[in-house]
């Protein structure tokens, strides 16, 4: 009698495709789904369509989670783990890494408040900060040099946007209460004046620059929005909003795409191609207070927005005008405050942003803490809290480095560098 073959392990289902049980093994929404996609064409029979359909639709099931980064590369090398589930691996190691986060230098330049910070796009260790005073500071913190040292007017100079040029990082752009929006070099020459009011009641508050369009846009305390090429011709002046322009920011990976906030309590998105007035935006976007920044995520598809009280939006692409995810938080305005704004972590889902404890906010605790907040940009969960017992003050703005292993505060008069520990000995 010939001895039976041993029955083979059975191999994990997302591995192996049996197509003549594949009515037991797919679920029934998924089969009625396939059903409804199968092609009726030539030259191919419907059996054929509907297995490769089968297949295509096995491989999108979600894999398990990962235990560690380790094993979701190794798993993500043999095809076998889905690219954001690699993500996600990697997000939850640099929270977990937030735990040895601390302030490794701290820097107080100026004689008033620091107003504006601004990483260099490719040297990881160097930042430019403005100040109230229109001061401006080139800080490279990883080596012992003096940084250097821009003195601005003084009272009325106040640096309200800056940014580094991405056709020659040597030189910046900066927006100001002076009245101007300009472009300079770090001997603090002025090589161009892009705008200019010849008057105190005017002044720019806001400023962003596309490499790809190679465009500028600059907003006024009056609510208009001037466009401009980066020869400095000007493309249009038109008034979008009925009060302040607080912020101005262009889609990185859709670079005719603009938003736009402001004290009117609105934040506006519009297509730089198809601007003709203050009512051709895309989409408005009401909040219930002024509206001090609004940032879109490095990948394009969302939109933070800060508000000057307790609430911070996310709205996502392709439905702008949906209900967004909303944070409540504490960060209400103050005349003597820098405005608090919530940033995107450069590579990861994550928003950062600085605690101004409120006893009117609903979930405020006795002494609570002026803390750094991370939340998740997807769930709006707070992950972690970072704080320093001996800088305390209410943390206005924060900005990660492009390789997002280092954080920039500016607290009051002074700039924090926040970094891993070990990270942080080195340096």
């Amino acid at each position: 009698m010939t001895p039976r073959k041993r029955r083979e392990t059975q191999k994990t289902p997302e591995m192996v495709v049996r197509p003549k049980s594949k009515r037991s093994r797919i679920p029934r929404e998924l089969e009625s789904k396939a059903k409804k996609l199968c092609v009726k064409g030539s030259g191919s029979s419907r059996r054929f369509d509907s297995g490769c359909l089968w297949v295509e639709l096995a491989s999108l099931r979600v894999p398990p989670s990962c235990s560690s980064i380790v094993t979701a590369l190794h798993h993500h090398k043999l095809g076998k783990t889905a690219w954001p589930s690699l993500q996600q691996c990697l997000q939850q190691s640099f929270l977990h890494s937030l735990a040895s986060y601390r302030i490794f230098h701290k820097a107080a330049p100026f004689d008033r408040r620091a107003t504006s910070l601004a990483w260099h796009p490719t040297h990881p260790s160097t930042l430019a900060v403005g100040s109230k005073g229109g001061d401006i500071m080139l800080w490279n913190y990883g080596i012992k040099d003096k940084p250097t040292f821009i003195e601005g007017i003084g009272a009325g100079g106040s640096i309200t946007g800056l940014k580094f040029n991405p056709l020659n990082t040597n030189q910046f752009f900066a927006s100001s209460m002076e009245g101007t929006t300009r472009l300079q070099d770090f001997q603090g020459n002025t090589l161009q004046v892009f705008t200019s009011y010849n008057t105190c009641n005017f002044w720019f508050c806001s400023l962003d620059v596309s490499a790809k369009s190679r465009v500028v846009v600059t907003g006024d305390n009056v609510g208009h929005v001037i466009l401009l090429n980066m020869d400095g011709r000007e493309l249009w002046n038109l008034r979008m909003h009925k009060k302040k322009v607080t912020h101005v920011a262009l889609n990185t990976c859709c670079d005719w795409l603009l938003a736009t906030a402001s004290v009117d309590q609105t934040v506006k998105i519009w297509d730089l191609r198809q601007v003709k007035g203050k009512s051709s935006f895309l989409y408005s976007l009401p909040h219930k207070h002024p509206v001090n920044a609004a940032h879109f995520s490095p990948d394009g598809a969302q939109l933070l927005t800060t508000d000057q009280k307790s609430e911070i939006r996310v709205y996502s692409a392709s439905q702008w005008d949906c209900p967004p995810s909303l944070i409540p938080h504490p960060h209400r305005h103050f005349q003597h405050l820098t405005p608090i704004k919530a940033a995107w972590h450069p590579r990861y889902n994550l928003i950062v942003v600085g605690r101004y404890p409120d006893p009117n906010f609903k979930s405020c605790t006795p002494c609570e803490l002026r803390t750094i907040d991370v939340f998740d940009g997807s769930s709006g969960k707070l992950m972690h809290q970072l704080y320093d017992p001996e800088s305390s003050g209410i943390i206005s703005l924060n900005e990660f480095n492009p390789m997002g292993d280092t954080l920039a505060s500016v607290m009051g008069y002074h700039i924090l560098i926040w970094s891993q520990e070990e990270a942080g000995m080195r340096k």
